[in-house]
């Protein structure tokens, strides 16, 4: 049995807070569970998926993140309690649903967890999705620690039937990847029957059409939702408050916010001087309660992240009753006290309240401080980003960059989101010259290739990963076919999502639950569009390089090149090698080859390096995959490939 389907209530369990927000929907008896891979969420969607037979649930990873929040609100128009998953960047790709979903309500409880990425640990930019909320006018929770992850989310199954709306809840990076202990609930039983009613009076909630319209009918009740939701937040257990009674300065906080807030108080020893109110319940904030605290002090802190979505609502909320509590000094955001952007962390709180209060406060020793001085870590080399040893990413570019170079028309690429999105830099031989959201790189490469009339005459390439070509590429070709734009699509089909961790997509023969599914195949579809299709072995650079320069100079409409080879972590090849790579020593004549040491200062692949005491290349038996890429390159013929044992 998985911890996560543990049945000893009341048992305390190391959770990741992904995990912990599974099991409060494990403990809230949801049927249906979708999303679509991307840290800092993942993890719900996996752990989820491996009880799923167990805990007679369905779980998918969904095409995209709008149709994944589709999937599960037919779980809920059909009575079931359902759960959908993305990150913040796809909130933005569920959007036009979701605003459609808030007007026409839910029937069986259905949340959906985004979970966000303050300073763009694992994602091009730290978008904020709580405004949305506010946006389309549906509830917000935002846990505060590990337990609240879980029982929050048992929770706002039960609000959600209460209004018969979405509810939205809110994790950050450090929430949804640290662990804390989890005191466990009661699991309930796992029979559960799905039926939709339609045939009801037109305007009933539970048994009439599902829609979004008649909109001022539909809208008022949203507004009708929200009221209730005020009320209910007003003595939420998830608004808690420590502190004095009248506190020098009261310190508002949310999320893992909470965490560095105690921290800071705690390292400063102002718990007789600071107030903290955590709030769980973010939008909309119950009135009441913001008065009363604010009621207590005249100086108000308020920390989150990333912008100042709280903030500014607490600000409304102490305008609204500036006759009876009188006039606040904010600090936060908008004063400069705490950044506008990235990841907070204690240091940033602490700095605001020794500010704020006038305290002394030095974060180390004299001492220590010499001591690390002493040491030069400032020294320590910095360590760039690049593809793996094997990766067919590294060839695909090295053939792409060259094969432009061949060219000479200053040809370019249109790039995307994925593991191939470091080609921008040197690891990519900086191959990649936009980089937007999912699906854009051929979006803008379909525009690019429209520009002929107006002079354009340099080649219009744009690349792709396999999950994300049936995520947002295929509007975009469509689009490009139909209107004869002269570009060329390079599919990188590694078999799996593996910027994520290798989850599943319509192109393999498998779903998340592990059961055998129909492949849906790239190249048919390309074909079955109009487009001239190829596809290559990206090991293969000759091959490949001929290939792309043969579609460049076809400029008969769009053109599909599918470079498919796994990658180099996926289950199916990892530490499987198809060639024993050596360097022939006598051969090699490094810095003084014509070449000058091409493979290990330009390709770079971490598993060859330069022995600077032999004045050769040497292969890193460990780490080098096998890929035999390398002996392409050498024009002595240094590098040898034997097929492997």
């Amino acid at each position: 049995m998985s911890k996560l389907t543990d049945q000893q209530e009341g048992r305390q369990v190391l959770f990741m807070g992904n995990e912990a927000i599974a099991r409060g929907a494990l403990e809230a008896g949801i049927s249906v569970a979708s999303g679509y891979p991307g840290t800092p969420s993942s993890e719900i969607i996996e752990s989820l998926a491996k009880v799923a037979k167990e805990r007679n649930l369905y779980v998918e990873w969904s095409t995209n993140e709008k149709v994944a929040l589709e999937v599960a609100a037919a779980a809920s128009f059909a009575q079931l309690r359902s759960l959908c998953v993305m990150k913040q960047n796809g909130v933005n790709v569920a959007s036009d649903f979701l605003l459609h979903l808030a007007g026409s309500g839910t029937r069986g409880g259905m949340v959906l967890v985004t979970c966000d990425d303050p300073g763009a640990l694992s994602s091009v930019n730290e978008g904020e999705s709580r405004h949305f909320s506010r946006m389309v006018e549906i509830p917000l929770l935002e846990p505060g620690d590990f337990q609240e992850a879980k029982d929050m989310t048992k929770w706002a199954f039960e609000l959600s039937e209460t209004i018969r709306s979405l509810v939205v809840i809110r994790s950050v990076t450090r929430m949804s990847h640290a662990s804390g202990n989890v005191a466990l609930g009661k699991l309930p039983g796992t029979e559960h029957q799905a039926e939709f009613k339609y045939d009801g009076f037109v305007l009933d909630p539970m048994e009439g059409l599902v829609i979004s319209a008649p909109v001022a009918y539909k809208h008022n009740q949203q507004q009708e939702k929200l009221k209730k939701v005020r009320e209910l937040f007003e003595d939420s257990p998830f608004n808690t408050y420590a502190g004095p009674e009248k506190p020098e300065l009261l310190l508002i906080t949310c999320s893992a916010c909470t965490l560095y807030s105690r921290e800071a108080i705690q390292l400063l020893g102002l718990k007789d001087r600071v107030g903290l109110l955590k709030m769980g319940t973010t939008w909309p904030l119950p009135p009441k309660l913001i008065k009363k605290y604010l009621s207590l002090t005249d100086k108000i802190l308020i920390i989150e992240e990333v912008l100042p979505f709280l903030e500014e609502n607490i600000k409304i909320i102490a305008a609204e009753q500036a006759k009876e509590i009188g006039a606040k000094t904010f600090y936060g955001k908008n004063s400069g006290d705490i950044p506008m952007s990235g990841e907070l962390n204690p240091d940033f709180v602490v700095s605001a309240l020794a500010k704020i209060l006038g305290i002394g406060y030095q974060d180390m020793s004299k001492e220590y401080e010499d001591k690390a001085k002493l040491l030069n870590f400032a020294k320590v080399p910095a360590r760039e980003q690049t593809f793996c040893p094997g990766c067919p990413h590294r060839a695909s570019f090295w053939s792409i960059h060259n094969a432009l170079q061949m060219d000479n028309r200053k040809g370019f690429v249109c790039g995307d989101i994925g593991c191939y999105t470091m080609a921008l830099g040197t690891t990519g031989f900086r191959t990649l010259k936009t980089v937007h959201s999912m699906g854009s790189g051929t979006g803008l490469a379909s525009g690019f290739g429209k520009l002929g009339q107006f002079g354009l005459d340099q080649p219009v390439l744009a690349v792709s990963g396999d999950s994300t070509f049936y995520h947002a590429v295929i509007p975009a070709l469509i689009n490009a076919v139909h209107h004869k734009s002269n570009i060329t699509l390079v599919v990188l089909d590694n078999s799996g999502t593996a910027m994520t961790g290798f989850q599943s997509h319509p192109g393999l023969q498998v779903n998340a639950m592990g059961e055998p599914m129909p492949e849906v195949d790239i190249a048919g579809i390309c074909r079955s569009l109009g487009a001239r299709v190829e596809i290559r072995d990206p090991f293969n650079l000759n091959e490949t390089q001929e290939t792309l320069n043969q579609l460049m100079a076809d400029k008969e409409g769009a053109k599909v090149l599918i470079l498919r080879q796994k990658c180099a972590l996926s289950p199916e090849r990892k530490a499987k090698k198809y060639f024993k790579v050596r360097v022939e020593e006598t051969r090699c004549l490094g810095e003084n080859c014509g070449c000058n040491r091409l493979c290990t200062r330009v390709l770079r692949c971490p598993g060859l390096f330069w022995d600077k005491d032999k004045k050769t290349a040497v292969i890193d038996e460990v780490i080098c995959a096998g890929c035999g890429v390398c002996s392409y390159l050498c024009p002595t013929n240094a590098i040898i490939r034997e097929e492997a044992a």
